[in-house]
């Protein structure tokens, strides 16, 4: 499959002229081309104030929703009961109070925006996300954190790697193996390894337990985050909207609470232009997707796109 890899069109001038490649070519081009119509019938629209954000052409423009969804929105939701049934629950507290705004991205425990390729593993990005909070959060130290460690090594416990994952089951590998190795010891390579090469001489970080948010509350969620850092969460990704976001406060009718894609919330504001309140949700499509690699997803609608109901966070 070449969808993806072909890119931007104007780069395709100097493709062979194979005619295998020849019909992908034209196939990806006529996606490309469809894409970027209903890209610019919505921007039409949100310029008549029919929509609260914008979309824009991505490097991702020549997939199909298929194929986008099938490549790159890999979480699995966790059951009612979590894996191991010992998860510890942070639930609404009616007397916590939250300030109004809050970014951890200003505060520094939020690394640069990651690309997962060709490769269903936004499960390990959003808990390596989580990890390099907390790990930031104890030692005042940033580092970047091993998603391959984690689609390598975290097998045994249910996640299949750039097939999809838990959350919830890469930080309890990381719970039960004493640890992760940082990115820099154990690389990225967009695809599945042979083997687990976790290097006990190496591990950069640790978690010694794990706390399941109160699913469908945005209180708990918001207590969540304003106290703890940033948590994993997941949403609804599958609708094109989502494919092509590019800026704006994020709310889509095509949006269910079926979530399918795993990112990092790691933070909540409102806007100073109409007042909407907002999550800021970190992804791992490159900082070409979004407001360099972020979103803002409408905060206060009714736990919109599911955000409410997988998030989670590990504890040292």
């Amino acid at each position: 499959m070449l969808g993806g890899i072909l890119g931007s069109f104007p780069s395709l001038t100097g493709i062979t002229s194979h005619p295998l490649l020849q019909d992908e070519q034209a196939f990806r081009r006529a996606v490309w081309e469809k894409n970027l119509q209903k890209i610019k019938l919505h921007n039409f629209e949100a310029s008549l104030g029919k929509h609260s954000y914008w979309l824009a052409m991505n490097h991702l423009g020549d997939l199909t929703d298929e194929e986008f969804n099938l490549m790159l929105n890999g979480f699995h939701p966790d059951p009612v009961e979590p894996h191991g049934g010992n998860l510890a629950l942070f639930q609404e507290s009616a007397s916590l109070k939250t300030p109004k705004e809050i970014d951890w991205r200003t505060k520094g425990h939020v690394t640069p925006v990651k690309n997962q390729g060709h490769c269903g593993a936004c499960w390990a990005f959003s808990a390596t996300g989580a990890l390099e909070a907390l790990l930031f959060n104890k030692t005042s130290r940033l580092v970047s954190l091993s998603e391959q460690n984690l689609i390598d090594c975290s097998g045994k416990l249910g996640n299949h790697g750039c097939h999809g994952g838990y959350i919830t089951r890469a930080f309890e590998y990381v719970r039960d193996n004493r640890g992760i190795n940082s990115e820099d010891a154990y690389p990225y390579l967009e695809k599945e390894g042979f083997s687990c090469h976790y290097n006990p001489q190496e591990r950069a970080a640790n978690c010694t337990s794990l706390v399941a948010v109160q699913r469908g509350s945005e209180a708990a969620l918001e207590q969540a985050v304003a106290t703890v850092g940033p948590v994993s969460v997941a949403v609804d990704a599958h609708n094109f909207p989502f494919h092509f976001y590019k800026s704006g406060i994020f709310s889509s009718i095509f949006c269910s609470d079926v979530v399918n894609h795993a990112m990092l919330a790691v933070g909540y504001g409102i806007s100073q232009e109409d007042g909407k309140e907002y999550w800021i949700l970190k992804n791992s499509w490159s900082e070409n997707w979004g407001e360099q690699g972020y979103m803002r997803l409408v905060q206060g609608a009714g736990n919109h796109c599911g955000v409410d109901n997988q998030a989670s966070y590990p504890t040292m």
